[in-house]
């Protein structure tokens, strides 16, 4: 709880009542009477002045208004309000007072009267009540952080917060009344999954895991329990899709529900998306439909090797347009005004051959599809610089690595794993636009990196041999 510096002494006077042998929530135990001192304000049109005047010795705590109804014992007229003190000034101790008090109290502006402050179950955050239960000893790391998909809270509490969960998850959901659901995650996602979903235990709330999150400009539908998503990769949804430019096209490998896909698509960057999940497949689907994105969007659901060469052929003999109709008020839709809306000058898109960009984010195994960029472009030199204008793509693949403080020893790590499965080494090139992005830490010796580099031309256009 927060304290302001006029009152550190008294910030036990706040807290929560303590029971560290409860194990079944018992809400009404939580309740507090502390006794302060409340100046009364005799004109109610002077509430605002009287504050003013007296700022330093009105009681500031978070979530505890300090203008409160005269007490009936004083006033029984409704509009009559008061502000409650900082409990070091006391109703009977006049050298407690502070000159200012003293002199609003002789003008006769306010009364000083005692004031009995009632605490509940609902007053105190989440943070004091789990504080007042857990037991001194593992006061250290109170379960705090947790991921909010949807109406779903996702926690992973350590094996010593285990006893503890109903009450971490009942008190936790009471706190955050978007949360409908808390659940506790049971394995490590990926371990034992190659569609990164996970187990899970429900620890309060119904076990309804289909969520709808807004992301992006985004609305995404989706059931948590059958498809991955992270909400904390927000932040880098929005670094990577900033690269992304109108009419450019863009394969996403592991596009997941959408997260990179539907917003690139939104701003009509063309984007080929692929999951090997059929769940992740069809929500993708329907979230491009919703978000009315789907005539730029093209999925698929097969392996990522194969998707990555199969796209990249496809792509060269695709001759896709789309007829976009600027949009029209309501006005101009209407039977007088058809033959005007039919007039209005149309925009005609053509879809590129060639990729600018292809996402893997699949940071446990992404840099072992990495081979199937060999050779992508065998043949086809002539439609890249220096012949045309056009650059071979950006791969942007995310990985996991060790942490440090500058991340020197892991982009040596990266660089290195990205040149021994490309068969192709970075070291000392120049052209290849290389970037190792910090994105997360993901525990306390695992870091998510996402490297970035343009496809060498010695990689793309090497003769595969074949058996």
């Amino acid at each position: 709880m927060d304290q302001s510096p006029q009152n550190p002494p008294s910030i036990d006077m706040f807290r929560p009542p303590i029971n560290r042998a409860m194990r079944i929530l018992d809400r009404p135990f939580f309740q507090k009477d502390v006794h302060l001192a409340a100046a009364c304000v005799l004109d109610s049109k002077q509430i605002a002045t009287c504050r003013k005047e007296l700022h330093d010795d009105i009681l500031k705590l978070e979530r505890l208004p300090p203008i409160r109804s005269v007490p009936p014992s004083v006033s029984t007229d409704k509009n009559s309000k008061c502000l409650l003190l900082k409990p070091s000034t006391r109703v009977e101790d006049e050298t407690s007072w502070s000159p200012k008090l003293h002199q609003l109290i002789e003008s006769q502006q306010v009364l000083l009267t005692p004031f009995h402050l009632q605490l509940d179950y609902s007053y105190w955050a989440y943070h004091d009540i789990i504080s007042a239960i857990l037991p001194e000893n593992e006061q250290d790391e109170i379960p705090v952080g947790f991921s909010v998909v949807g109406h779903v809270a996702h926690l992973n509490l350590r094996d010593q917060y285990l006893p503890y969960k109903t009450l971490i998850a009942s008190v936790l959901m009471d706190k955050n009344p978007t949360i409908r659901t808390v659940i506790n995650k049971i394995d490590d996602v990926g371990e034992e999954n190659e569609f990164r979903t996970f187990n899970y235990e429900v620890l309060a709330g119904p076990d309804d895991m289909d969520v709808e999150v807004k992301e992006q400009d985004c609305i995404f539908n989706f059931d948590y329990s059958k498809v991955y998503w992270n909400s904390r990769l927000g932040t880098e949804h929005h670094r990577l899709l900033s690269k992304f430019k109108p009419g450019e096209a863009v394969c996403d490998v592991m596009a997941g529900v959408g997260p990179f896909a539907l917003p690139a698509a939104k701003k009509k960057v063309w984007v080929w998306a692929n999951d090997l999940n059929p769940e992740s497949y069809k929500s993708l689907v329907a979230n491009a439909g919703r978000n009315k994105a789907i005539q730029f969007i093209r999925a698929s659901c097969e392996d990522g090797h194969s998707f990555i060469r199969t796209s990249a052929s496809q792509l060269l003999n695709s001759n896709r347009q789309i007829t976009l109709h600027p949009k029209v008020s309501r006005t101009a839709r209407t039977t007088e005004n058809q033959k005007v809306f039919h007039q209005v000058p149309t925009e005609i898109l053509s879809e590129p051959r060639i990729f600018s960009h292809y996402v893997l984010n699949l940071p446990a195994s992404a840099l072992t599809f990495l081979p199937s960029f060999i050779g992508l472009y065998a043949d086809h030199h002539h439609l890249f610089s220096p012949h045309t204008e056009v650059k071979l793509p950006l791969i942007h693949v995310y990985c996991f690595s060790t942490k440090s403080d500058d991340n020197k020893a892991e982009e040596v790590k990266i660089c290195g794993e990205i040149s021994k499965q490309l068969e192709y080494d970075f070291t000392g090139t120049e052209n290849t636009e290389m970037e190792i992005w910090d994105v997360r830490d993901v525990a306390p010796q695992k870091r998510m990196f996402c490297a970035t580099f343009r496809l060498p031309a010695e990689v793309a256009f090497r003769k595969t041999k074949t058996v």
